[in-house]
This record gives C-alpha cells, sequence and structure tokens, in this order.
C-alpha cells in the first residue's frame, strides 16, 4: 500500500461503517483525501462507493466511524451543512437550473442583496460569476440560460457554483460520462489547475485510462470495504480490475471458440453524404465483428443507417441474400435487426416506465389483446428475460431507473432479444458500467453467438474489441481502412488502420 504524498492531509474518513434494510452497504472503510491531490475511488457498482460519498457528503449518517475536515471531528446532518464546510458533490448530471441563468445558478441559495436586504445584487453576481469563468477559462457568459449549454459547460457551472462556495473539497462522480474527448482534456485541465490551489478531488470514474491519467492515488472498494490505495505509477489497469472484482482480467472477456456459419448480413457500398461511405462488411451466423474506430470514424452513423434511423442515399444491404430496403426502425426489427445504441437512458430505455415495459417495447404487438396490453403476458415476457440476463431487479414492475447501469444495459438486450433477431448490433455495449458488469455482459454476447446470432460490436474500448471480436474492421474518416482476422489484430495493427492517412478512394 502507497504512502500518502507530502501534502496536508485534507479530508478523513476512519472506520466508516453503514447498513441499510437488508444490506451492510460499508464496513469499516477509510479513506484519506490530502490537499492539492487527485484521487480516485474505484469499485465495482454496489462496492460501496456512493454510499462513501453519501455519508462524506452529508446525505447519510455513518452507524459507526468517525469524519475528519483538517483533523477536526464533523457531523453532517445534512448535505447543506457540508457544502458549508467546503464539502461539493459534482454528479455526472449537475443539479443545476435550467430555466435560469450561469450567475443565478452560481449564486443559488445565497444570492447577494441590497437596498437593506430588498433587492438582489445583480451586477454583483454577474462580476462574480464572470471572475470564476474566466478563472476557469470558460466561454460562455453569467448572463447565458443553462438550457442551452453543452453538457461539458453546465460541469463547468458547477464547478464554479462549489468555488463560489469556497469548496475544499470536490467529489466528482462520473463527471465524464457524457463528454467528448475534447471536453474530457478540458475537464481534466480545470481539475489540475484547481489541485495547484489546493483544492483535493475524490474522481469516481468506471474509465481506467483515465485514472491512470488525472489521479495522483487511487483507493479500490469491493463489498463494501476499501481493499487497499495505492499510487497510480505503482499498479496497473490489470491489478486494479483483479482488486475490483476479486479475479484475473482474463475473465473480463470470455470469449470461446465458435463455429461460423451461414452469411447472414451483407453490406455493400452503403452511403450517407456527409457522414460515411461507401462502406462494405459482412457478417455471418455466430460471428462476432468488431467495429473499431476513432472519433468521429461514423461507426456509429453506419449502425443507425443499418437499422433505418438515417436511411443510406446508395448501397445495398442483404440479408441472407435477399435484399432489404430498410427505411425505418419497424422495418430493421421485422427484417431480424435489433440496435442497442451508445446512450442506453436517451435512447435504449423509458426510464420511468418499469422493466416489463421496457422490455415489451420492441414486440408491443406480441403481448397486446386488441386495444390493449396483456399486462400477465407481459410480465410473464419480462420474467423470462430477467432471468435469461440474470437482470437484478426486485421484479418485472420495478422502474428501471432505479436500476444500476448494468443492469439497464441488460434490460435493452433483453428487450431486443424479446425481437428474436438475426443480427444484433450492439453500439458501446459496456460504456458507464462496472468491470463486473462488463463481463457479464461479455459472457451473455458470446453465447448470443454461439446460438447463431451475428453481432457487431462497436466499442471504443480496443481491449473490448481485441478479447471478444472473431473479426476486426477499422472505419476511418466515414470509410473502412482494413479488415482484420482475430489472430493477425492487435493494438499496434488496429490503431494503425484508425491513424491511417490511406483512405480507400471511392
Amino acid at each position: 500500500m502507497a504512502e500518502a504524498g507530502e501534502h496536508k492531509v485534507l479530508f478523513e474518513a476512519e472506520k466508516i461503517s453503514k447498513a441499510f434494510p437488508g444490506v451492510r452497504a460499508l464496513k469499516n472503510a477509510s479513506f484519506t483525501l490530502n490537499s492539492g491531490e487527485i484521487h480516485a475511488l474505484v469499485g465495482e457498482n454496489g462496492a460501496g462507493k456512493s454510499t462513501l460519498i453519501k455519508v462524506l457528503a452529508g446525505v447519510h449518517t455513518p452507524d459507526s466511524g468517525q469524519v475528519r475536515l483538517e483533523g477536526k471531528p464533523v457531523h453532517f446532518g445534512h448535505p447543506v451543512e457540508a457544502l458549508a464546510a467546503g464539502i461539493s458533490v459534482i454528479y455526472q448530471e449537475p443539479n443545476l437550473f435550467p430555466d435560469l441563468t450561469v450567475a443565478e445558478n452560481v449564486f443559488a441559495g445565497h444570492y447577494p442583496r441590497r437596498k437593506l436586504g430588498l433587492a438582489l445584487d445583480w451586477p454583483e453576481m454577474t462580476r462574480v460569476t464572470q471572475r470564476l469563468l474566466d478563472g476557469l477559462a470558460a466561454d460562455i457568459g453569467p448572463l447565458t440560460p443553462v438550457n442551452r449549454l453543452s453538457a461539458a459547460n453546465r460541469q463547468i457551472v458547477a464547478i464554479a457554483r462549489a468555488l463560489n462556495m469556497k469548496a475544499r473539497v470536490l467529489i466528482m462522480d462520473e463527471p465524464t460520462a457524457s463528454l467528448s474527448d475534447r471536453e474530457i482534456e478540458r475537464l481534466f485541465g480545470i481539475m489540475r489547475q484547481l489541485r495547484t490551489q489546493g483544492v483535493g478531488i475524490i474522481f469516481i470514474s468506471h474509465r481506467m485510462d483515465e485514472i491512470f491519467q488525472v489521479a495522483s492515488q487511487v483507493t479500490v472498494m469491493r463489498d463494501g470495504e476499501v481493499v487497499g490505495t495505492f499510487l497510480t505509477q505503482a499498479v496497473d489497469r490489470d491489478q486494479l480490475i483483479a482488486l475490483m472484482v476479486g479475479r484475473g482480467v482474463g475473465q473480463l472477456y470470455p470469449k470461446t471458440p465458435g463455429v461460423t456459419g451461414d452469411l447472414l448480413l451483407e453490406v455493400e457500398n452503403l452511403r450517407l453524404k456527409g457522414h460515411f461511405g461507401p462502406v462494405s462488411l459482412t457478417v455471418h451466423r455466430g460471428e462476432i465483428v468488431g467495429l473499431f474506430g476513432l472519433v468521429g470514424a461514423g461507426r456509429s452513423e453506419v449502425a443507425q443507417t443499418l437499422f433505418g434511423i438515417t436511411p443510406a442515399e446508395d448501397g445495398e444491404v442483404r440479408m441472407e441474400g435477399k435484399p432489404l430496403a430498410i427505411h425505418s426502425p419497424t422495418q430493421a426489427i421485422g427484417a431480424g435487426l435489433a440496435y442497442l445504441p451508445e446512450d442506453r437512458q436517451m435512447q435504449g430505455l423509458v426510464l420511468p416506465m418499469t422493466v416489463m415495459e421496457n422490455i415489451s417495447l420492441a414486440v408491443l404487438r406480441a403481448v397486446t389483446r386488441g386495444r390493449w396490453v396483456d399486462r400477465a403476458g407481459e410480465e410473464s415476457l419480462a420474467e423470462r428475460y430477467i432471468s435469461l440476463m440474470g437482470i437484478k431487479t426486485p421484479g418485472p414492475r420495478q422502474a428501471v431507473a432505479a436500476l444500476s447501469g448494468g443492469n439497464q444495459q441488460k434490460v435493452v438486450l433483453g428487450k431486443w432479444l424479446a425481437s428474436r433477431p438475426k443480427v444484433l448490433i450492439l453500439d458501446e455495449p459496456t460504456r458507464g458500467v462496472d468491470v463486473g458488469a462488463k463481463a457479464e455482459i461479455h459472457r451473455h454476447i458470446d453465447r448470443l453467438a454461439h446460438e447463431g446470432l451475428g453481432v457487431i460490436l462497436i466499442s471504443s474500448d480496443l481491449p473490448e474489441v481485441l478479447g471478444m471480436s472473431d473479426r476486426v474492421v477499422v472505419m476511418r474518416e466515414g470509410r473502412i481502412t482494413g479488415e482484420l482476422s482475430r489472430e493477425a489484430a492487435t493494438q499496434e495493427s488496429v490503431l494503425r488502420l484508425a491513424f491511417s492517412d490511406t483512405v480507400p478512394a471511392a
């Protein structure tokens, strides 16, 4: 275990335990944050990360243990008390008021006043907000409505609000999940800048590369306990994963040898002007075809065109030798195609609806009697896929919003499997889920291929593509630059094609 750095100890949790009915969420968990440090906190869903940060932020009161701020014991009975002490939490989706301006959000709850407290001091709010935004190198104005901002700029507003509250501890919970690579780099620059000002940052992310890129220390949690704290330079990705899941990294990609069958899907010279083309590829029965490319390569656009979301302008698609004319998702589903989108919460699920309502979405006709949905039949269908996919839920009538990211993704998979597809297109199927859920999803993908489905696996996670694919097709700037067998596909060979300046002519 690594020793703490030379910085002053800022925030400590010592032997924290917390239980809920039927669940012991934390067991003697200890954590130390130094001033001027970015400290990563990692673990599978259910490892105790969320409970620990909620204790630190005053959402939960611990059953036992002690929290100290700069050496002094603190007892937060409410998040407002933690905020007043300088502890601020920034979530993946910041808690902002979308219809208010940036300045109004930065000062929410503590607006400055003038004229004996009878009027808000708008000039002061604008001036201070502009100063904070300038310090964060933000290209937004104090009077801009928040609902006009990108996800990255909303994160910056949340950080500005925390700094305006004199935050000494920033807890960042999956802040990069909805950001582009460029926006992530910008956020990391801001985090490094805050570190030089003595702010301590607790950084939670499922993305291993981000942890090594920005954090100096990493604390690993498993089953409510802290496994250890390490200097990031003293451990590697495989060691962290093994500590998180209690098993070796080789089990993360459980691809087993299979038999490739008849040709299922043929795509020939497919084009969508301004997005991609020409693209040609094939998928056989029982085969997993990895589709890899850097941001902007056009992978998702190809998937959406195959599924009829953005119909192609030219080219031919055949299923089992028969030409397909796909102009809508309904036609795609009828032809035997299914598409698991990159953004499961916005495009793959209806979050307020139940598990069973989500699973039946693609096959409503099968559970409809006349004008009414057969609830018993819908529930029976859902129970079948809850069991098949191993979805952890109290029951089929549970709101899908209450499930973990990994279980939400299994619901989306279950929904599409209910349509009995021939070819399954998976766009970033394990993004934003913990490593344990990743391994489960990979096992399901492997099983589906063995059952005869053809799978197109789109992923920005190159080890995932290499670990799960029978063939790898590489794209750059909307065109295919090469195709590699499983044996020939290495990180070097795939990246060489992904960065290739030689793109086949149209």
